[in-house]
């Protein structure tokens, strides 16, 4: 297998995380779900500030990858085009990922921050993960590797980070979150 071929395998293994209802495909009821999720996991009211600043950024992370990857326009991406759509569109540019998923990382902190101070602790993260389905074990393993600083919370940039390099790099292990 060449380095393409391994690459593009490990794009699409990530299209589960995205694939909320395991349907086989993407689509907006998906980043509606993983807000709906996240929002029951920490209590938020969806009428809330914070509720509605994460429906805002579910809403605008599927926009940024139904324009990046949805090329019929059915308003649904599919495994092929997800892998198509990162491999020509993001590959070379982990950042343009990583500002398509800003707003909702930013609001999912913002939900998982418990006081206030725009940082999440470790294990509110490591709750997040796996109120989106992440196993236990992985999840810990993400949160942890998320905090670059070791101080113990997630800031923004520290999340956006390790999120671009999970779903855009090639090397392994190179960013769980």
């Amino acid at each position: 297998m060449d380095a393409e071929e391994l690459y593009r395998r490990r794009i699409a293994s990530r299209f589960a995380a995205f694939d909320q209802d395991g349907n086989g495909h993407i689509s907006r009821e998906d980043f509606t779900t993983a807000a709906g999720r996240l929002l029951e996991e920490f209590g938020v009211p969806f009428r809330s500030d914070r509720g509605q600043a994460l429906a805002a950024g579910a809403e605008a992370f599927w926009q940024g990858m139904a324009g990046i990857a949805d090329v019929d326009g059915d308003q649904r991406v599919t495994r092929g085009e997800f892998v198509n759509g990162a491999v020509k569109r993001l590959r070379d540019n982990p950042d343009r990922f990583a500002e398509i998923a800003r707003p909702f990382v930013r609001a999912l902190l913002a939900v998982a921050d418990q006081d206030g101070d725009g940082k999440a602790g470790i294990g509110e993260l490591e709750r997040a993960l796996r109120a989106l389905g992440v196993d236990e074990h992985t999840a810990a393993l993400a949160a942890e590797s998320v905090d670059l600083d070791r101080s113990g919370l997630v800031d923004e940039e520290e999340a956006v980070t390790a999120f671009a390099r999970y779903f855009m790099t090639e090397e392994p292990g190179a960013g769980t979150a």
